[in-house]
């Protein structure tokens, strides 16, 4: 008997002039059409700071840097698998550039100050997050 299983999910606050990055999930995937921040699964043995640093290049074609936690979130798994999961929001630095999305995963992108995003059908993580 192993007990409940854990997985552990990382996500970046990128900001600019005072506006987060929010990432719209493509129609069709796990939670499509709701709004998230950039990010994903940590891969095992993979440092948390890392992962995420990975997840916004794969996801936004951003290059950025961990200057800080924001937040942590834990829950249990939505679809009722006997799973915690594990959340930790941090705020980067932002390297310049486009975002690029990977439309496998998201279809649309918006820079929005937290009280703009409120208004979203935000995932509970990321709304959670809005304030520090």
């Amino acid at each position: 008997m192993g007990g409940t299983a854990e997985k552990h999910l990382v996500y970046c606050w990128i900001e600019r002039d005072g506006a987060a990055l929010f990432l719209r999930r493509a129609d069709g995937t796990f939670h499509g059409g709701r709004w998230e921040l950039p990010g994903g699964t940590v891969e095992p043995g993979e440092p948390m700071e890392s992962a995420a640093v990975r997840e916004a290049a794969e996801e936004t074609g951003l290059v950025v840097r961990v200057t800080a936690e924001r937040s942590r979130h834990t829950w249990m798994d939505v679809t009722g698998r006997d799973l915690r999961v594990h959340a930790r929001i941090y705020e980067v630095a932002d390297g310049t550039g486009d975002v690029v999305l990977n439309p496998g995963e998201h279809q649309e992108y918006a820079w929005l100050t937290p009280e703009r995003a409120a208004d979203l059908d935000l995932l509970p993580y990321v709304r959670e997050t809005l304030t520090p």
